[in-house]
């Protein structure tokens, strides 16, 4: 039996879903898995995994004779604990009798260039698994391309629906890519020659194709799949520093943006390897980042998801704003004459005081719920509701609102469907 530990990524779930097809049994196990991934995998296990001790991850693995780590984080202060810590334990756990395969992704490009604690924990973890003991290969996968987009895969794809290119020191880093199906070739391959019993297992391989191209090759691919647009410019080089703030800021809200610092430092590093090992070892001749791009499917979900991903985060922001500022400026500036508009609509003047300030609270809640990727889908759907309860009040107690000249109330119901939007396209995998 395979556990693939991180089944619910980019990464580990396709690979679930492969080796399934091919006929091995397989174990998906993560932390959270979505209705729709656990139905795909037919027998899920959710668990904390890398805060498991080692007898606890002994349990969890217990019947499986092959282990695929696919678990990561771009960053964060758990880094070390994701990528080096965990990979140790999980070593040791799989080098005990009897013996499991241990096949850990990890990133491809040389040790030296390793600068952000994303490329050095993981490369901690390599070291950590080399001297483990337990029989291991090392997958190091390029930019990886699937029919699925999640981060840096989506991005590539939303930079491609727009007339923009990136700036020349990103548009020009070597970054060689990698099917997903070549991966895919490459776990079952070495999963067919550990069950049939070949045990001597020390490998590391670059796994990508072997002449690597540039990040403005791979937009240039999607681009030229999905008919267009013809790029206009190029975007401000110093766009991408405030814009990497802001993913970070983001990041601590629990959101995944694709640009964040580290995201950009790894994009100036590029990715590059040498795969000939992995190609003489296998057998596999991999395609390029141009096949592919060009073996995903161009359909029309495929161009909507393009064009709205950056729009969905700016759906986002914008309704943070909105309800914020909203609940602000009726607090502060506007406190006088809204609440005067409810006294002269009857209303005693301490209830009309008291409605004012429990309103704009709740308005300032809604939009803080809406930022925070936890609470997001409750505060988008109190956002409706309480819309619509604005409504109803006011068709009850100020009809005349309704025909107000600026028409305040008549603009709720964009307002409400752009809720509705945002709570449609809320999840990311």
């Amino acid at each position: 039996m395979i556990a693939i530990l991180g089944a619910n990524g980019l990464i580990g779930h396709a690979l679930a879903l492969d080796l399934k097809r091919r006929g091995f049994e397989v174990r998906g196990i993560a932390r959270s898995f979505t209705t729709a991934q656990r139905a795909a995998l037919n027998g899920t296990v959710q668990a904390p995994l890398v805060n498991l001790d080692p007898q606890e991850l002994a349990q969890l693995l217990e019947g499986a004779d092959m282990v695929i780590n696919t678990i990561g984080i771009l960053q964060g202060p758990d880094s070390d604990a994701v990528h080096r810590q965990f990979a140790a334990r999980l070593a040791a756990v799989c080098g005990t009798s009897p013996q499991k395969l241990l096949v850990h992704l990890s990133l491809p490009g040389e040790e030296k260039a390793d600068r952000t604690a994303y490329s050095l924990t993981k490369r901690e973890g390599e070291r950590a698994i080399a001297a483990g003991g337990a029989p291991f290969v090392i997958l190091r996968p390029g930019f990886v391309i699937a029919t699925a987009a999640y981060g840096g895969s989506a991005l590539m794809r939303a930079l491609a629906a727009l007339p923009l290119n990136l700036p020349p020191r990103e548009s020009g880093a070597r970054f060689a890519a990698t099917a997903m199906n070549d991966l895919c070739e490459t776990v079952a391959h070495v999963a067919r020659r550990w069950q049939g019993g070949e045990r001597n297992w020390d490998k590391t391989w670059d796994v990508m194709e072997p002449a690597s191209g540039t990040v403005g090759d791979i937009v240039a691919a999607f681009r030229a799949r999905n008919g267009g647009p013809k790029p206009l410019m190029a975007t401000p080089g110093w766009l991408l520093a405030p814009g990497a703030v802001l993913g970070d800021v983001a990041a601590r809200l629990g959101w995944k943006p694709p640009i964040r610092s580290t995201a950009v430092a790894e994009m100036r590093r590029g990715v590059v390897g040498n795969p000939q090992g992995w190609m003489r070892d296998t057998g596999i001749t991999p395609l390029s980042a141009s096949e592919a791009v060009a073996a995903t499917p161009a359909t029309i979900q495929e161009k909507w998801f393009a064009r709205l991903y950056l729009m969905k985060a700016a759906a986002l922001v914008t309704l943070v704003i909105f309800w914020c500022a909203s609940g602000t400026i009726a607090l502060t500036v506007a406190f006088p004459v809204a609440r005067q508009t409810l006294v002269d609509h009857g209303f005693p003047f301490a209830l009309a005081h008291g409605v004012t300030i429990a309103s704009s609270l709740m308005d300032i809640s809604i939009g803080l719920l809406i930022a925070v990727r936890r609470t997001s889908a409750i505060g988008l759907v109190a956002g409706i509701v309480v819309s619509l309860g604005y409504m109803a009040a006011a068709a009850i107690f100020t009809p005349d609102m309704w025909i107000e000249p600026l028409g305040a109330l008549v603009k709720t119901f964009p307002a409400i469907v752009l809720m509705l939007f945002c709570l449609l396209m809320l999840d990311d995998r």
